[in-house]
């Protein structure tokens, strides 16, 4: 049995990531090959409870170190029960956001230190990385369009936060990409979804040729 693959997308809000995951779900489905699409925070059912108190906007909120905690205890059952068993019995998972996500919000939007953060997936998660990280970006302008057509103008509780607060998440994914090029795959998102599909297929070309 081969080993599967796991790909994780990124992204700010409104980049379409959720989409072009599902997409690529599909895709990969097309081509015979068993596929987990998952999401975080979420994806098993004690994920699931910790995203309802993460993002529901009633109450005060969390600080950012136990916003930050509550992200890695749902990441770390997210990968023992689902993600970790797929993988090993040769499943491709797709998987929306992933550590990224908690280091370019808890991260460079909170500002909690990165070291924080990869410590608390080190020890959550036994420090899992994608094989590959699809970074969808887009136009600010992009994203504020595509947020008023899906949202209608309500967000949940970090989708809420203020512009600049959204600035310094894109700038850490953007660094992030940059740092580790052999990680990431940079995907101009501003296009239409079929045409940013395409640039995803293109980019997962050397993971797809070892696929049987």
């Amino acid at each position: 049995m081969s080993a599967g693959r796991f790909i994780a997308f990124e992204g700010g809000e409104g980049a379409g990531k959720s989409t072009q995951a599902r997409l690529l779900a599909e895709g990969l489905r097309a081509r015979g090959l068993e596929v987990v699409a998952t999401r975080e925070p979420g994806g098993t059912p004690g994920a699931e409870e910790i995203r309802t108190m993460l993002l529901d906007t009633r109450g005060e909120g969390w600080n950012p170190r136990a916003e930050a905690l509550l992200f890695a205890a749902a990441r770390s059952d997210h990968v023992e029960r689902l993600i970790r068993p797929a993988l090993e019995r040769g499943a491709w998972v797709v998987c929306d956001r992933f550590l990224d996500s908690s280091r370019a919000y808890q991260g460079g939007g909170g500002g909690l230190s990165d070291a924080e953060i990869l410590a608390l997936h080190a020890v959550g998660s036994e420090g899992l990385l994608p094989d590959l990280t699809v970074l969808v970006e887009v136009s600010p302008k992009v994203a504020a369009q595509r947020l008023a057509a899906r949202d209608g103008g309500v967000s949940d509780r970090i989708g809420a936060r203020a512009r600049d607060y959204h600035a310094r998440v894109a700038a850490a994914f953007a660094a992030f990409a940059e740092a580790e090029p052999a990680r990431f795959a940079r995907i101009d998102g501003n296009a239409s979804a079929q045409d940013t599909h395409a640039r995803i297929l293109s980019a997962l070309a050397p993971l797809l040729a070892d696929a049987p």
